[in-house]
């Protein structure tokens, strides 16, 4: 080989050489002023801040709407059905009549009474007129002995003895007749007294023929046509069928299994939203009744909650969701939720604090909801509590803090 050549290729080797150590020395230089910068670069989180609220919390259960009253309307006197006012789905009011019945016998029984009455009516006043006639013979009978009776002792001698005593006989005969004649007045007064009562409660029988709603109501089931002949439906032995199905449909009630671990925040006149998911609509209730007792097979207690209907469009059967109010905390310190992380039975929030650094912090939680918890100890009011991401966050790490609402937090996530 030339030896200019070898020369220039040796020149040239070693001029490689020495720009690849540079390159390597840079980069490492480079690499090394990176790693530095990453560490004390700030590390931008969303915050909130520790704010006072009002803490409610509620439970959600499923049931069906019932009415407050539904029964089977029977008939208390057996008849025929001669008129018939309602039909399905016919709106009552209280004391309307919904159907007639034909009672044949009480209508005979009804005539006889009002005879008997006249019988006995008219029995009275000839009773009246007697005792009248035998208070006036009495009347002048013992007039008449009163004045004999004071002749024969003011001027002895005068009447004979015999005189005196038949006029005595007569007086007291004729007051004889005149309590005997009360005694037949009284009796036949009792008579006609019984004749109406008799009547009175034939009447009241046969006014059980007029079927009236109990209750303001919509009728859902009619058992009956015309002419049908229903029976007493107080005769336990025989097969009464009523004659319509009455619900009340200005008031429901909706009937919920509370858990045992929710019995003791269960208090009457609890607020309750009933929502009805066919309807697309939220009803406002209130719990009216609960057994105050669980049920050992399911450890639940049996609650009943009013749902007024007053626009009737609530129906029987429908189903409904009712949150019921458990407890309330008014005006306490609350964090998101999204700002805690539970570790066993540890839960910490990374704290932004006057320097700029992320401070860990243990707290103690009181009331906790969906989406907020109450701070008992552990922060002060209009602290920053860090809601973003901190899988990578370490105690005193620099970070640039960034208000943001935790709806703002939930949205970006979903992003």
């Amino acid at each position: 080989m030339n030896p200019k050549w070898a020369a220039r290729m040796q020149q040239h080797a070693a001029t490689l050489a020495l720009g690849l150590a540079c390159v390597l020395v840079a980069g490492l230089s480079s690499c090394g002023g990176s790693r530095k910068a990453d560490a004390d670069e700030e590390v931008t989180v969303g915050v909130t801040r520790v704010t006072k609220k009002t803490l409610s919390r509620q439970i959600t259960l499923s049931s069906e709407l019932v009415p407050f009253q539904e029964i089977d309307v029977y008939a208390k006197e057996s008849g025929y059905v001669q008129k018939l006012n309602v039909d399905y789905g016919t709106h009552v009011k209280t004391g309307q009549v919904m159907a007639l019945l034909e009672i044949p016998e009480l209508q005979a029984q009804l005539q006889e009474d009002q005879a008997e009455i006249k019988n006995a009516t008219n029995q009275a006043s000839r009773a009246e007129h007697e005792l009248a006639r035998y208070d006036a013979q009495y009347q002048a009978l013992h007039l008449q002995y009163t004045r004999l009776n004071g002749v024969f002792e003011s001027q002895p001698g005068l009447v004979a003895q015999q005189e005196v005593d038949d006029a005595q006989g007569k007086d007291l005969a004729a007051a004889s007749q005149v309590d005997a004649g009360k005694a037949a007045l009284e009796a036949t007064q009792s008579q006609l007294a019984a004749a109406k009562a008799k009547l009175a409660r034939d009447q009241t029988l046969f006014d059980y023929s007029k079927i009236t709603a109990p209750f303001p109501g919509v009728v859902t089931e009619r058992y009956a046509n015309l002419g049908t002949l229903v029976q007493a439906g107080t005769n336990s032995s025989s097969q009464a069928m009523p004659i319509v199905r009455l619900s009340q449909d200005d008031l429901f009630r909706l009937v919920i299994p509370v858990p045992e671990s929710y019995v003791r925040y269960i208090r009457i006149g609890d607020p309750v939203s009933v929502r009805v998911p066919s309807l697309n609509r939220t009803f406002p209730g209130k719990v009216a009744r609960f057994s105050v007792d669980v049920r050992a097979d399911t450890r639940t207690m049996h609650t009943e909650v009013d749902v007024p209907n007053p626009e009737r469009v609530l129906m029987p059967g429908l189903y409904a969701e009712a949150a019921v109010e458990l407890d309330e905390k008014e005006n306490v310190p609350t964090v998101p939720i999204q700002a805690l992380s539970h570790e066993g039975n540890k839960t910490t929030v990374f704290v932004v604090n006057g320097g700029g650094e992320a401070e860990e912090r243990t707290v103690e939680l009181g009331l906790e909801t969906t989406s907020d918890a109450e701070i008992i100890s552990g922060l002060n009011e209009s602290e920053q509590v860090v809601v973003s991401d901190r899988s990578g966050l370490k105690p005193g790490q620099k970070v640039h803090p960034q208000t943001m609402t935790v709806m703002q937090y939930q949205e970006q996530n979903a992003q």
